[in-house]
């Protein structure tokens, strides 16, 4: 199975961003994004046709808010747009649920969710290199096909990235420890900027800068991300709460002269246990991720959530 046509729905960076890794690759991309700048921009990069495909194409991709995935997608499959749908939103459970109930065909949809992205915005932002080597979650449901399920891998494979397959569940309670508390937890320390004396930020080295980069992310997708995953974000906080009140009543008797040293020895514990937590972690952000192969040939069971697909579906 190999994409010729494709439709892209949102021509903000990644959505974009997978138009000219598609161009590149010889297929005939079809622009659209309710701000008609915004695709006149990606036009001019060589992302594609800013124009209405003349018939259905292979694949059209949903690059827009995760709370604007089932909506759009119940309006295009019913123009008949696509012979398959994809997203590339950063959330899939809640979008999941309601494509099933009100999707004029479910069985043509596949979520996706590429990881990768730049703390810019925008089509001017985009590249066609953005997903090279990176992981591309795919979240089939029950009802999705075979075709559906092609497409998206081919999709994956023009844009150089590595396909993964999960639950929606399982997805976004990953992504709410690894993307979306991170980005709260940014923005949260780059806010005390602002209420900081003012040669706090001529005193920032690249330690704060690599903290506080992704906080420049659009503040209103960003809602709209969180509010769509609010109560696996909220797991993560309220975790983070608990150590950080853990720390702050360490480091007040750690500062309170007063204290007898067997207090401030537990105290000091506490801190440094919380340090040594924070390099294993890291250190799990180290491990090698492997080269996965696609040889040919169906195999679509026995597959674990999570597990690399190794495989294009016939």
């Amino acid at each position: 199975m190999t994409l010729r046509t494709l439709a892209v729905v949102g021509t903000g960076l990644i959505g974009t961003s997978v138009a000219m890794a598609a161009r590149l690759r010889g297929v005939t991309v079809y622009l659209s994004d309710r701000d008609e700048s915004a695709v006149r921009a990606a036009a001019v990069l060589g992302a594609g046709r800013p124009e209405p495909a003349p018939s259905p194409v292979d694949l059209a991709v949903l690059a827009v808010p995760p709370s604007q995935i089932a909506p759009v997608l119940a309006e295009l499959q019913s123009r008949g747009l696509a012979l398959s749908y994809t997203d590339v939103a950063s959330v899939k459970a809640h979008a999941e649920r309601e494509i099933l109930d009100t999707a004029p065909e479910p069985s043509r949809y596949i979520g996706g969710h590429p990881l990768a992205g730049r703390e810019r915005s925008g089509p001017l932002a985009a590249r066609a290199e953005l997903f090279q080597g990176r992981p591309w979650v795919l979240t089939p449901t029950r009802l999705t096909s075979r075709a559906a399920f092609g497409r998206a891998l081919d999709l994956i494979d023009l844009c150089g990235a590595v396909p993964r397959v999960m639950r929606a569940r399982a997805h976004d309670d990953a992504v709410a420890l690894t993307s979306h508390a991170p980005h709260l937890v940014a923005s949260l320390m780059a806010a005390r900027l602002g209420e900081g004396p003012a040669e706090a930020a001529q005193l920032a080295g690249q330690g704060l800068r690599d903290t506080t980069r992704i906080a420049r992310g659009d503040s209103r997708l960003w809602s709209d991300i969180v509010e769509s995953n609010a109560a696996a974000v909220a797991d993560i906080l309220t975790r983070l709460q608990e150590d950080l009140a853990s720390i702050v009543a360490a480091l007040y008797d750690l500062a309170d002269p007063e204290r007898g040293r067997e207090l401030s020895g537990k105290s000091r514990h506490t801190l440094v246990d919380l340090l040594d937590r924070g390099v294993a972690g890291v250190g799990e952000l180290d491990e090698p991720r492997p080269n996965v192969p696609r040889p040919d040939g169906p195999r679509l069971s026995g597959r674990l959530p999570g597990q690399a697909v190794p495989c294009r579906p016939q």
